[in-house]
């Protein structure tokens, strides 16, 4: 029998939200729009772009209406050709492509997280299509070389590496094993090695006779190279340090890694910023013998960069090395030689570098950046190249569109995605003359892009003076008076862009504020303070988050604004956003239900102090904790939503799905709780088997039809 709890929560979340008084009509209702949501959410999302190591062809998935397949093309096509003919909408994701070293073959991991989250920790690999079948993380194979060739299942692993003579290795369960590229009887897979740490991040060497890994320790790792079942693996200058992303020479004598220092056992206080550091190292594979090449400077702008992707690391021709840093207060691409010395800037200006791919001959790198020569740049991302020869890098794309996620071409050429305002992504290859292609895929055919608005670039002051922008979506001809929603990312180390995003969520998240724009609503997608793209210090502000939540002030100045914007009810203005943002959101609505009257509310934090215990190891009982982190947990909590849940007045849609591996479902189930037991209207929508980032298009489709249709019924006037 269910408990009186589970009955009351139950009853408030059916009960009609109209029956808590809409606010009163001011104005006719707008046109309906011309295309559904469902056809705005039709649209391709490009991922794994990746070229071969010669260069001479290139392989992406496209992520069609939740139906994933795999494209390929070589280097001078202007046609592509699809390799794998999958039908559903699954949830099972198609990632980290692999060619063979002869071009042959391409490798492929399906299902699983892909996303940084949290492993679940009874080791089930994602199904929220609720299939009876227990779904498995599996690599498989297709042949390039004839047309119509099957996809061929290798084993159940993860993480595939290929060496140049053909070995396959790939991690399961943390350990390393391999498997031979046919599924014949005579190929069963068996672990390669055993090693007592977590293992990952495998290299090959050049000439595919050692295998390098990294082996967790948990609060410290190495850097290990296994060479063949007779002989000891070997560590790297073993230390109580964090050693990664180990690259090998061209000549396979030498590795690189990175070094961080280990912060030991007791959890950091995150109420005071303080440096984290790195260095990069190169050991002689022969004799184990280490040096260091550079070391960061132990300041808080000499802290490895928090992007939204790896930090890269490149061994370039001549013995030079090329990393990221943000030493003058932007992430940018320098080098320095691996004999040490000093390192030199190569991407000079106040912009930031992301998708970073070294040419095939090593001597250029291409890379995004959100600069450019065309107005409003700062919101968009462009495509350029760099030598190490300390010329000015070269612009390679730009204009009002949006390009990303290159993969070096032969001959100088490059494959990149490109999206617009209007137009969603699409794969392009650039000739060094400066042509563009397309490699149509036949995805955007009928897509409504003539019916989507153009987001226009504002700004505005913050309470402390701050400058923040964001993206404005109004349709042209608008009616007056119309209600408003702000929109808060995720992350929160993410930008909102001037068209459509790189990452999928966003994507999901551009075409939901384009419906509400086409549906009446004035949209504005705030990049408040945490956020990338404007530099290290607006990404590591004093007291954010945890620390005091000083971003919040950044939605509300976004409110403040939105009440201005001519055409706009300022008593109407609602506000959505998941994750980070649905924290945001929340927070909104606990503190100022006065200025946001309904949001939503996708899987988001409203309680601080569980997540801190999971993410920073606090102690179980924290009261008995110093003085110092009993302040840290007091100040957590008051910038939690649940701080202010009494002043909670406004109705909020809560949506979340319960295999959750990012934001833990009970934060969902503690809100929806204490929202029931003081009479707050909410409504939810609990997607059973999904985890953070929704991997069926069927269930965003729920979920954005659910936040359109609360949003609407909440905030525009009831005939």
């Amino acid at each position: 029998m269910p408990s009186l709890r589970l009955f009351r929560r139950a009853l408030v979340a059916v009960m009609p939200l109209a029956l808590f008084a809409p606010l009163p009509a001011l104005a006719s209702s707008p046109a309906p729009p011309t295309f559904t949501l469902k056809q705005v959410l039709g649209y391709p999302f490009v991922s794994g772009l990746m070229a071969s190591e010669k260069g001479d062809r290139f392989a992406w998935v496209e992520n069609l209406r939740g139906v994933r397949n795999i494209w390929f093309a070589l280097a001078t096509d202007s046609q592509p050709r699809q390799l794998t003919h999958y039908s559903a909408d699954d949830g099972q994701e198609l990632t980290q492509l692999t060619f063979s070293p002869d071009g042959s073959e391409l490798l492929y991991v399906r299902g699983g997280d892909h996303d940084a989250n949290w492993p679940a920790q009874d080791n089930l690999a994602p199904n929220p299509s609720g299939n009876a079948t227990e779904a498995k993380v599996e690599i498989w194979s297709v042949s390039l070389s004839g047309s119509g060739s099957a996809p061929v299942q290798i084993a159940e692993g993860d993480s595939p590496a290929l060496s140049s003579k053909g070995q396959l290795a790939y991690v399961k369960s943390g350990q390393v094993w391999t498997a031979a590229l046919t599924n014949g009887k005579n190929s069963k897979p068996q672990r390669l090695f055993f090693d007592r740490g977590k293992d990952g991040s495998l290299a090959w060497s050049p000439d595919g006779t050692q295998l390098a890994f990294v082996s967790d320790r948990g609060d410290h790792s190495f850097i290990g190279i296994f060479a063949s079942a007779a002989q000891p693996l070997v560590y790297l200058t073993p230390s109580t340090n964090f050693d990664t992303l180990p690259v090998w020479s061209p000549d396979g004598s030498s590795l690189a890694f990175m070094r961080q220092p280990s912060p030991g056992d007791a959890p950091e206080n995150f109420l005071v910023q303080i440096p984290h550091p790195f260095a990069f190292w190169i050991a002689d594979v022969a004799t184990g013998k280490c040096h260091q090449v550079w070391s960061s400077p132990d300041t808080l702008a000499g802290s490895l960069p928090s992007l939204s992707e790896d930090e890269p690391l490149f061994w370039m021709a001549n013995n030079k090395m090329v990393f990221l840093a943000e030493t003058d207060n932007w992430p940018h691409l320098y080098s320095v030689d691996t004999t040490g010395g000093e390192a030199h800037l190569l991407t000079p200006g106040e912009f930031m570098v992301e998708n970073v791919v070294p040419s095939t001959d090593r001597r250029t790198l291409v890379y995004s950046a959100n600069t450019g020569n065309t107005a409003d740049d700062e919101d968009r991302r462009h495509l350029f190249r760099v030598g190490l020869d300390g010329r000015a890098p070269q612009e390679l794309t730009h204009g009002t569109s949006l390009e990303w996620s290159p993969a070096a071409l032969a001959d100088g050429r490059v494959a990149y995605v490109s999206a617009g305002p209007q137009q969603p992504a699409v794969v392009n290859t650039l000739s060094p003359a400066g042509e563009s292609r397309l490699l149509d895929t036949g995805s955007t055919k009928d897509y409504p892009s003539g019916a989507l608005v153009t987001p226009k670039l504002v700004s505005f002051p913050s309470a402390d003076g701050l400058k923040i922008q964001g993206q404005l979506f109004r349709k042209a001809g608008a009616s007056a008076r119309q209600p408003a929603v702000i929109f808060v990312h995720g992350g929160p180390s993410r930008q909102m862009l001037l068209g459509w995003h790189y990452m999928g969520y966003y994507s999901n998240a551009y075409a939901v504020n384009q419906y509400l724009a086409a549906q009446g609503f004035t949209v504005l997608s705030v990049n408040y303070r945490l956020g990338i793209g404007y530099g290290r210090a607006f990404q590591h502000p004093a007291h954010a988050g945890p620390a005091g939540a000083s971003e919040y002030q950044d939605v509300v100045a976004a409110a403040r604004y939105l009440q201005k914007v001519e055409g706009v009810d300022p008593l109407r203005i609602g506000i959505w956003g998941g994750s980070y943002g649905g924290y945001l959101t929340g927070l909104a609505l606990a503190r100022n239900s006065d200025l946001f009257k309904a949001g939503v509310d996708f899987h988001g934090i409203s309680n601080w102090v569980p997540t801190l215990q999971k993410d920073q190891a606090l102690p179980e009982h924290w009261w008995q904790a110093t003085e110092d982190w009993k302040r840290a947990i007091s100040t957590a909590f008051a910038a939690s939503p649940d701080a202010d849940i009494a002043r909670w007045k406004s109705p909020v849609l809560l949506i979340h799905g319960d295999d959750d591996r990012n934001v833990l479902f009970d934060q969902t189930v503690e809100l929806a709780h204490r929202l029931a037991q003081q009479h707050t209207p909410f409504e939810e929508l609990i997607i059973p088997n999904e985890i953070h980032g929704f991997l069926r298009s069927g269930d965003w489709l729920q979920a954005d039809e659910a936040t359109v249709d609360f949003l609407s019924r909440q905030l525009t006037p009831q005939k």
